[in-house]
């Protein structure tokens, strides 16, 4: 397991000072996985994409995670998911149809350091932005890696800022990081995630 240590420390003496006792999560979350071939044109994004497994605990949490293969050892257009217990990870759920994402690009070999330190920032309800957090998601793509955090109201530009920033803290960016945004109508109006963004620093 390759974990950020402050995270370890308080999982191993939670566990060490109550035994069996669990560390609950305020949400339920899912991890869900896709893998297309560069050459493979999906039709239906959905149901391409496989539900791996759901935790609402720290320990749960871990148990799911330590199983998970590295993002440096993906292949190529390959995608994990981090999405609320409830909440499809596709543009057109009710939940994220007026929201959007941040976007981050980052270079190839950074990308299991990265999504393991957002992962963590999610489920531990850093962002301290109430429900506003969807979900997240890391593409691994052949010249860059891409990690996004989605949420439920795009128009919202106070919450939205707030979001960016603690995704440049969260992972250690420098202040002047290009970041990206895009609404998920834009995504619907486009059929793309990662073109004609905003363009933030």
């Amino acid at each position: 397991m390759w974990a950020n240590n402050n995270h370890l420390e308080l999982t191993s003496q939670g566990q060490k000072a109550s035994g069996t006792q669990t560390h609950p999560l305020h949400y339920t979350w899912v991890f869900w996985f896709m893998h297309r071939n560069p050459r493979e044109k999906i039709t239906n994004y959905e149901e391409s994409m496989k539900r791996i497994a759901s935790f609402s605990s720290i320990e749960d949490f871990w148990a799911v995670y330590s199983h998970l293969r590295r993002p440096s050892d993906l292949p190529n257009i390959s995608d994990y998911h981090l999405f609320k217990h409830g909440v499809r990870p596709v543009w057109e759920d009710e939940v994220n149809v007026n929201g959007g994402k941040w976007i981050v690009r980052l270079k190839k070999g950074l990308a299991s350091r990265y999504w393991e330190s957002l992962v963590l920032a999610i489920i531990g309800d850093q962002f301290d932005v109430n429900d506003e957090i969807c979900g997240a998601v890391l593409s691994i793509r052949g010249s860059n890696d891409i990690v996004s955090v989605w949420n439920k109201t795009s128009s919202n530009g106070r919450i939205n800022l707030k979001i960016r920033d603690t995704i440049k803290k969260t992972l250690g960016l420098p202040q002047d990081t290009i970041m990206e945004y895009k609404s998920h109508n834009d995504a619907l109006r486009d059929n793309s995630s990662f073109h004609n963004t905003d363009v933030f620093r």
